[in-house]
């Protein structure tokens, strides 16, 4: 993280400046805040293997560490903050097309802990939009979701203002919202998602052999003839006495750290893609609507040992897109729509927000 924000400052300061560096840092935001709250109430687990015992799990209090800067235009649905508190949801921070056209980003990094799990949530972003084009580059890590990688897309841009009375089947306020069309190339570089590193330990039958992994990554099982047998990890620690805690608790610790190790010797692979996209945006003091969405229907095959062509057995579909509805039917009543879902590789992850709103004056 200090490393991207140091590159990012070198860059943006290179050849520039006071007032060029002012610039582009004018409106921009830097925040950073700690936000905490209770997490799950222990847990009393009970036992009478050797008499009655009770164990209480506790669970560490949640917590989030958020740090950023930002500079992006406020769509109209959006309320102003007197504070950036890391926690706010702005869904349409995800959209290909923002208010304003020019040079916007986005740089955040959250550290987590929820329900005594810790893991980073990243999303760092520039992008420049022009009348017929638009250039960006990204890096998203989500930890809940298990998904990390940087993406670029190069794109042409075609713009259609105003439907007049060209769709006859929405609204009118509609017909005034700015829609674009846009196609180009896409480029990502991530882990060789779909690589399955148990696949070569698998039995003819289906089953996994599991214990000739486990001796070959150094656990040693220990027979005493009478038909009994210890199981120790390769640092000598005792991990079961028993075929059933064998299987049931130290094999899933074999398993999951073998995998990750696997996964992590492997170098990341880069894909090239095709990118068709669109966005509306119409908004209004009663009525907004932003929608966008992206389809990559082809994938370059660079005949990779470890390109998802291999486990997909040909080609696929990766999309994207998200939606903000809002309608106010009169100053007390109100609905709104939010989300936005992601489908890459073998990847799924989403968020929404759905309410009604009801004023008493």
């Amino acid at each position: 993280m200090k490393k991207l924000l140091l590159l990012v400052l070198m860059i943006s300061t290179l050849g520039a400046t006071a007032q060029d560096f002012k610039k582009i840092f004018k409106f921009a935001t830097f925040y950073s805040a700690v936000n905490g709250g209770t997490s799950l109430s222990d847990v009393d687990v009970y036992s009478v293997t050797n008499g009655l015992e009770t164990n209480t799990i506790k669970t560490p209090f949640d917590y989030s560490i958020t740090a950023g800067v930002r500079k992006i235009a406020r769509m109209g649905y959006e309320p102003k903050e007197v504070f950036k508190k890391g926690i706010e949801t702005s869904f349409s921070d995800a959209a290909t097309i923002g208010k304003v056209s020019g040079f916007e980003f986005l740089f955040e990094v959250d550290y987590k802990r929820q329900q005594g799990e810790n893991y980073v949530d990243q999303q760092h972003f520039l992008r420049y939009i022009a009348d017929n084009y638009i250039l960006k580059g990204e890096y998203l890590e989500d930890g809940f979701a298990d998904i990390r990688y940087f993406e670029t897309s190069q794109r042409y841009r075609y713009k259609i203002e105003n439907f007049g009375d060209k769709v006859t089947n929405i609204p009118d306020a509609l017909k005034k919202g700015r829609l674009s069309i846009n196609i180009g190339a896409l480029q990502r570089l991530s882990e060789p998602y779909g690589y399955d590193p148990l696949e070569e330990w698998l039995l003819s039958n289906g089953n996994l052999h599991y214990t000739s992994l486990a001796l070959e990554e150094g656990y040693q099982i220990i027979f005493d003839g009478l038909g009994n047998a210890e199981y120790f990890d390769p640092a000598g620690n005792l991990v079961a006495t028993s075929t059933e805690v064998w299987e049931a608790v130290a094999i899933p610790t074999v398993l999951s750290d073998y995998t990750e190790r696997k996964r992590n010797e492997i170098d990341n692979t880069i894909q090239h893609s095709l990118v068709v996209g669109f966005d509306y945006y119409y908004y209004s003091k009663s009525l907004w609507l932003h929608s966008w969405g992206n389809l990559m229907p082809y994938h370059y095959d660079n005949g990779d040992a470890f390109s998802y062509h291999k486990y997909n057995n040909g080609q696929w579909l990766d999309y994207s897109g998200g939606l903000i509805f809002g309608y106010k039917f009169d100053k007390s009543l109100g609905v709104f729509v939010e989300g936005k879902y992601n489908k890459y590789w073998n990847r799924e992850w989403h968020d929404f927000s759905v309410g009604i709103n009801y004023v008493i004056f």
